[in-house]
């Protein structure tokens, strides 16, 4: 066990403190593509009847009209989460008529670019911004790389255990700056073992031919819609998924909030020269938001962030900056088409595991050579990470995908036990053996399922996904709604598009104007 995990879980047994572990907060937000009878992205606009995508607290879009977003509160039990998200989705399809919601990471089959439709917000200034950061999005990456759905699991330590943890580690510093760094030292300690979670709940090792059309690749053909590798386990964290030129440069500082928020202001307000060469404002319109490397903080495409809910009109990283890190956002998690919300309780309790893990170990910071080897490692592992004596690079020596996960892991059990004390019960040491177990056997991995279950079947990729589509809308269906819930979701539908009609009858700045000062904070 790494030494700094060892002494803060002994400091919390020591002195009592297991409790302040109680009451981590959770919170998924799920994108899924609406699609039709047949299995193409939809041509209709967001429906009306689940409300305005502008205001709706838990029902919105991402990039393009068809692609819905579902967001669940925080919430004290990951239980509660899964079932919030499970509610949203019985609720969502009460109101697709003979579409389906795409219940995969990967998009459906996509003819051509033209098929995707930016998602709108309305004639508000702020609904006019999201839209012409998407616009920003297709002239700089292709509207193909926004279909890409995926889950962010947000996750959050109970208030009452900073004091706790400043106390035991002997900490000097305020209580904002603590957490912050905390929350730091967690990030870290995430980038370097997150190859693991690839490996573990990587879900996405085909996907439909059409999403690289017109792009070169090495993908193995699995049939003529099909394109798939063979060991692969989230081909959707490749470089065949979120991958661009101009990011790949950046060199985002993951060690600490200044430079992190110093790393993101920097990309910011720094012109690229190819997207100066698009034009911001045209004679036809808007193109992007600015010219520079990034529109906006969120354009900023990683593995897992550090949060803060911003005000109204303020900019995440002024939140930021302000009032310190709140929460994380894990980014990485591909959406399981074998389950029916695309995740479940076990993987939510591992994660939580994970993460407590990585708050607690080793605080070192990572430098640039490190940060290669990260990358190359999650490289390695969602592009062949099945693959038998596959080696990755540990403290600049190879070691194998089994031997390194076994170490982690061990790591893990340990929290895992302390987090049986809070909860009462066993299920997170039971979540840790469940993943041994995939480390022990390939064949377990979501991945490698995937895989065995299209051939056993003889589908290609579009038809698999849509009959498991299929098969979960029937199986939450069944499940229903309560009558409250039911009630609860109507309400919000009316209040959510109310919201919206005042939002664009009250503005009374110009969006040229509200823009400049949108981007001048």
């Amino acid at each position: 066990m790494s030494k700094a995990l060892e002494q803060n879980l002994q400091l919390i047994i020591e002195k009592g403190q297991i409790l302040a572990l109680d009451g981590i907060l959770h919170g998924i937000e799920k994108e899924g593509l609406r699609v039709d009878s047949q299995g193409s992205i939809s041509q209709k606009g967001h429906p009306a009847s689940l409300g305005s995508a502008l205001t709706h607290s838990n029902i919105t879009t991402d990039y393009s009209e068809a692609l819905l977003e579902f967001i669940t509160p925080a919430l004290p039990k990951a239980a509660d989460a899964l079932q919030f998200l499970q509610q949203l989705h019985c609720y969502t399809y009460q109101h697709l008529g003979d579409e389906e919601l795409w219940d995969a990471s990967m998009p459906c089959q996509i003819d051509s670019e033209d098929a995707i439709q930016i998602a709108r917000f309305g004639d508000s200034n702020v609904g006019h911004l999201k839209y012409i950061y998407r616009v920003g999005l297709q002239y700089r990456y292709g509207k193909m790389m926004q279909t890409i759905a995926g889950i962010h699991y947000n996750f959050s330590l109970p208030e009452t255990l900073w004091p706790v943890l400043r106390e035991l580690q002997g900490s000097q510093k305020d209580l904002q700056a603590f957490r912050s760094d905390s929350y730091f030292t967690l990030i870290r300690n995430f980038r370097r073992s997150s190859w693991l979670l690839l490996y573990l709940f990587g879900a996405s090792p085909a996907l439909s031919s059409s999403f690289m059309q017109n792009r070169e690749h090495d993908l193995e053909q699995w049939d003529k819609d099909t394109l798939y590798r063979p060991y692969a386990t989230s081909l959707r964290m490749s470089d065949l998924g979120y991958s661009n030129k101009a990011q790949s440069a950046l060199n985002i500082c993951f060690n600490h909030l200044d430079s992190y928020i110093q790393s993101l202001t920097q990309a910011i307000n720094t012109t690229y020269p190819p997207y100066e060469n698009l034009g911001v404002k045209t004679p036809q319109g808007y193109r992007q938001l600015n010219s520079n490397i990034l529109q906006i903080e969120n354009e900023y495409y990683s593995d897992i962030r550090p949060k803060r809910v911003a005000l109204s009109g303020e900019k995440p990283v002024h939140a930021l900056l302000e009032r310190g890190v709140e929460y994380i956002e894990v980014r990485n998690t591909d959406i399981n088409p074998l389950l029916p919300v695309g995740i479940d309780q076990q993987q939510a309790d591992f994660l939580d595991a994970f993460l407590v893990t990585c708050l607690l170990s080793d605080p070192r910071d990572i430098d640039a050579h490190e940060c290669e080897l990260i990358n190359r490692n999650n490289s390695l592992v969602v592009n062949r990470g099945r693959e038998p004596g596959l080696m990755l690079t540990k403290d600049n020596q190879s070691i194998s995908v089994p031997e390194w996960g076994q170490l982690i892991l061990t790591d893990i059990e340990k929290t895992a036990q302390l987090l049986d004390q809070v909860a009462g019960d066993s299920r997170y040491s039971a979540a840790v053996a469940a993943q041994q177990a995939k480390l022990d056997d390939p064949h377990l991995t979501p991945s490698a399922q995937i895989l065995q279950q299209m051939k056993s079947t003889g589908l290609g990729y579009q038809a698999f996904i849509l009959q498991q589509s299929r098969q979960h809308r029937d199986t939450i269906s069944r499940i229903g709604l309560e009558t409250e819930q039911q009630l609860h979701f109507d309400s919000l539908s009316l209040s959510s598009t109310a919201e919206q009609q005042q939002i664009e009858a009250s503005d009374t700045t110009d969006f040229d104007t509200y823009l400049a000062n949108y981007l001048a904070q």
